[in-house]
């Protein structure tokens, strides 16, 4: 019963290795991953915001949950690139026309705004699709 021991335990320190690789192909991400892809995502996000002439500030703004050092990075890289290779940047689009239309509202009657909202959700003039029973 020793051997039969020694054999199994044998096999299986030589095997441990095998399944220990395997982990990586389930699509498990290591911490060192997840910061390198996190890195990424943030110079892209601050390359982009420099070719769309937006300023630092304004890429933090609109990127909360982005690395801050790691847009800066990429805003920086994107400048540099852009200078060296006398690339003028692409204005930013505009906002989405109900954002205008919000801010105007906001300035003009904040207080109407608000109880025509109310109004709204209780008369139940929404439009929406209900799905019936065949």
């Amino acid at each position: 019963m020793g051997t039969a021991v020694r054999r199994s335990l044998r096999l299986l320190v030589l095997a441990a290795p095998l399944w220990l690789a395997g982990c990586d192909l389930l699509g498990i991400e290591s911490p060192e991953q997840l910061a390198a892809k996190r890195e990424a995502e943030g110079k892209a996000i601050g390359a982009g915001c420099r070719h769309s002439a937006r300023s630092v500030e304004a890429c933090y703004e609109l990127n909360k949950r982005a690395d801050k050092a790691a847009v800066f990075a990429g805003w920086k890289e994107m400048n540099e690139y852009m200078a060296e290779n006398k690339i003028e940047a692409v204005p930013p689009p505009p906002p989405p026309a109900a954002e205008v239309v919000d801010e105007e509202a906001d300035a003009d009657d904040a207080p109407k705004k608000k109880s025509a909202n109310r109004s709204d959700a209780t008369r139940g003039d929404d439009k929406v699709a209900t799905r019936q029973p065949n």
